[in-house]
C-alpha cells in the first residue's frame, strides 16, 4: 500500500469516527434533541425570550415531514458534492493534458527521423 493510500484510509476512518462516536456515545446537551438543527435550536431561544414574537416571514415550502426535510437536504449535499468534484476533476485534467501537451512535441521531435533539406 503506497504513502497516499495509508493516509488517505487514515483520514477516512477518522471522519467516520467523528461522524459515529459522538452518536454512540451518546454526546449533546442532554436533550431530547441532543443534535437538532441550529435553526430549531434559535427558534427555541426566541420563543423563550420573547413568547409574543411574530416572524417577519414565513418559508416558500414547508417539507410534509422530517424525513422528507432531511431527505431534500442530503440531495442538496450530495449535488454540491457532485458540482465540487466536477469541478476538481476538470482541473485536474486540464493540468494532466497541458502537462502532456508539453511534453509531446519534446518526444516527438526525438524520435521523428531526420529528413534531409530540400534543394
Amino acid at each position: 500500500m503506497s504513502r497516499n493510500a495509508k493516509i488517505n484510509t487514515l483520514l477516512l476512518l477518522l471522519v467516520a469516527a467523528l461522524a459515529v462516536l459522538p452518536l454512540a456515545l451518546g454526546l449533546g446537551e442532554g436533550k431530547e434533541e441532543p443534535f437538532a438543527g441550529a435553526d430549531a435550536q434559535a427558534e427555541a431561544a426566541i420563543t423563550e425570550l420573547k413568547p409574543d414574537y411574530e416572524p417577519w416571514f414565513s418559508p416558500l415550502y414547508e417539507p410534509p415531514s422530517g424525513e422528507v426535510e432531511s431527505a431534500l437536504f442530503a440531495l442538496q449535499a450530495a449535488l454540491g458534492a457532485g458540482v465540487l468534484a466536477y469541478y476538481f476533476g476538470v482541473r485536474k485534467g486540464r493540468r494532466q493534458g497541458l502537462a502532456q501537451a508539453e511534453r509531446q512535441p519534446a518526444t516527438a521531435q526525438a524520435t521523428a527521423p531526420a529528413t534531409a533539406p530540400e534543394a
